[in-house]
């Protein structure tokens, strides 16, 4: 049977298959357990999603502080230049496979 734990108005916000204290033993097929997965599997997509944008800033801003000269590829360790030049280059990959269609004219 799951445990459950409700903030001050009475909304879960936590879910426990061991009985815990501040946990409260709650029916196996409540629709609200149901409903709470549902949007803890929401909040995690958008975290994954979020990561990847932030990948990406970084991976930005890497390349812009090299552009500008204010840190040299060299310096970096060489886990991080190789993981660069892969990303680098998948991005190229990428650019070319045609995801925005025949129109270049946004490029």
């Amino acid at each position: 049977m799951p445990y459950v734990r409700r903030d001050a108005t009475g909304q879960l916000i936590a879910l426990s298959s061991e009985e815990l204290e501040g946990f409260q033993e709650a029916p196996l097929d409540a629709a609200e357990i149901a409903e709470f997965e549902h949007r803890l599997g929401d909040a995690k997509a958008r975290l994954q999603e979020s990561d990847r944008d932030v990948v990406r800033v970084l991976d930005d801003l890497v390349n812009l502080l090299i552009d500008k000269n204010l840190i040299r590829f060299t310096d970096l360790p060489a886990a991080a230049q190789r993981k660069l030049i892969e990303r680098r280059g998948l991005r190229e990959t990428g650019s070319h496979l045609g995801l925005l269609g025949d129109d270049t004219s946004l490029l």
